[in-house]
Order: structure tokens, then C-alpha cells, then sequence
């Protein structure tokens, strides 16, 4: 049986789950981990520094696989997430499927609006060779749809209509 390539890139049966979640209460100040955040439409992640600045980088995601490949290139064990300074890790499902598509996370509704690439940082936190190690890893993205509550367990799946 064949099908269309559309077709293909909107069926994504995994289901991921949110793994580690951190926010950061000020420009370039650590990271945060916390077990649940409330998400708001206009401000985004309730105690973010970016709250409220951008919609199009109100979340940004990265996939708990991906950190494991950036700790192997690096020749690290692990890779703490707050040393990605992204908002949301999660497992389970492939975040670049979720390109300019809406998922849903517990109660909150996420839009795909493009990839989180790397920055300075990541040499600084990840070590030398940190940034190209975190390219083509970085994860998404994204705006905030539908707020809610987020919380470690939550399931991620594609929005569904």
C-alpha cells in the first residue's frame, strides 16, 4: 500500500513524554528545574525570563535522544539540560516530525514555529566542540496556542482534530 508523502509526514502514532523541565528566572542566569509550569498564550512560560517577549520562541525543546547523541560526539557521559538552555525536554517522539504542526503537551497546545539552533553558549557550557556538536540537535522551537499546565509525565502527541 502506498501513500502520499503528505500523508507520511502527518501520521506520527509515537507518543513522547516531557522528561525535565526548566525555566530561567533572568538573562544568562542558570536554569531552573521544576516539575510543572503553568503556560500562558501571551506570556509563555509563567517565571521565564522570555516571558511574554516573542511569541514565535515562547518554549523551546529539545528531544532527550538528541542530548545522548551531543554526550556521545563530546565523549561525556550525560548532558545536564539545563547546559542546552532550552525550556522542555522530552522523550519518545521525533520533535523535528512536529514542524509546522500544532501538538499538544497535557493541556497545553504548541505550535512548531522553527529550530532552536545553537548558540556561543553551548561551547562555553558544553565544552570545546559544543556548538557543532549541538547543530542539527538543537531541537524546536514554538508559540503557545492553548496555555494550561505542564508537568514531568505529560504525554506529547500530534494535535489532532
Amino acid at each position: 500500500m502506498s501513500s502520499s508523502l503528505k500523508d507520511l509526514m502527518n501520521f506520527i502514532p509515537q507518543k513522547g513524554k516531557v522528561e525535565w523541565i526548566g525555566l530561567r528566572p533572568a538573562k544568562r542566569s542558570e536554569l531552573t528545574a521544576v516539575d510543572t509550569v503553568e503556560i500562558d498564550v501571551e506570556e509563555g512560560l509563567k517565571d521565564d525570563h522570555y516571558s511574554g517577549k516573542s511569541r514565535k520562541r515562547q518554549v523551546t525543546l529539545i528531544l532527550k535522544e538528541h542530548l545522548e547523541a551531543v554526550a556521545k560526539l563530546l565523549g561525556k557521559e550525560t548532558i545536564d539540560p539545563q547546559w542546552t538552555r532550552r525550556n522542555i525536554v522530552v522523550s519518545g517522539i521525533n520533535l523535528t516530525a512536529l514542524k509546522q504542526k500544532q501538538f499538544q503537551i497535557g493541556e497545553v497546545i504548541l505550535e512548531t514555529t522553527g529550530d532552536c539552533h545553537p548558540c556561543s553558549r553551548m561551547e562555553e557550557n558544553l565544552g570545546p566542540g559544543g556548538y557543532n556538536a549541538m547543530r542539527g540537535h538543537g531541537g524546536i522551537t514554538a508559540k503557545v496556542i492553548q496555555g494550561g499546565q505542564l508537568k514531568l509525565g505529560d504525554e506529547v502527541v500530534l494535535k489532532s482534530w
